[in-house]
């Protein structure tokens, strides 16, 4: 399971509006996205697409972080992001 912090005022960043509003490029919704095309293809061709989201939505993930995402959406495991906002 991640975990990130992200101040209150960047929770945008991460979180897709559920009525479709467009923050930009929110990882959430780029997250769901590779989770759905990706099932199944090697966690190394995934890590670099997580991270270029990531670094879209402006969110400072750890290597390990991405790398837990990449295995999780490799094998379809479920994946829990635990979010801190400050």
């Amino acid at each position: 399971m991640g975990e990130i912090s992200v101040g209150r005022q960047h929770l945008d960043r991460l979180l897709a509006d559920s009525a479709g509003a467009s923050y930009g490029a929110p990882y959430q919704r780029a997250f769901a996205e590779l989770a759905r095309t990706h099932q199944g293809r090697p966690a190394a061709e995934i890590l670099p697409l997580l991270r270029r989201a990531a670094d879209r939505a402006l969110l400072e993930f750890t290597y390990a972080d991405l790398v837990e995402q990449a295995e999780a959406i490799s094998v379809g495991a479920r994946y829990v992001l635990r979010v801190t906002a400050t």
